[in-house]
C-alpha cells in the first residue's frame, strides 16, 4: 500500500482542525487533558475528554498525528503525548487554503445588520 498524500485526504473537519491546532499549541506537553484545556481556553467551548481522545485516535489512524508514551512528571504513570505528523501539517495547510478560497468574496455585513 502506498503512503497517503494530501491529495488522498479529505479536508479535515472543524473539530479535527481545532484539536490539531491545540496539539501544536501545547507541544511538547500535548497529552489529552492539556489539549482539552487549550481548546476550552482558546475556543471558549466546553469539550469532553472523550471527544478529544476519540478525535486524536481517529487522526492517528489517518496518520495525521502520532503519539508516544512518556513518563508523567507528577508520578501519575505514563501519558500519551501527541504530535502532528508532516502529513498532518500538509492536511492542515490544504484545509486552511480551501477554507480561505471559500471565504473569498463572501460579505456578511448585510446579513449581520447592526449586530
Amino acid at each position: 500500500m502506498k503512503p497517503a498524500t494530501a491529495a488522498d485526504l479529505a479536508p479535515i473537519g472543524s473539530f479535527e482542525e481545532q484539536v490539531m491546532l491545540a496539539v501544536l499549541r501545547t507541544a511538547p506537553e500535548a497529552y489529552g487533558m492539556n489539549v482539552r484545556r487549550e481548546l476550552e481556553k482558546v475556543a471558549r467551548r466546553d469539550v469532553t475528554i472523550g471527544s478529544v481522545y476519540a478525535t486524536l485516535d481517529r487522526l492517528e489512524a489517518k496518520g495525521l498525528v502520532a503519539s508516544e508514551r512518556a513518563a508523567s512528571l507528577d508520578d501519575a504513570g505514563s501519558r500519551r503525548i501527541f504530535s502532528v505528523t508532516p502529513l498532518g501539517a500538509l492536511a492542515m495547510t490544504e484545509t486552511r487554503a480551501m477554507r480561505e478560497r471559500l471565504w473569498e468574496g463572501v460579505e456578511l455585513r448585510a446579513l449581520l445588520g447592526s449586530a
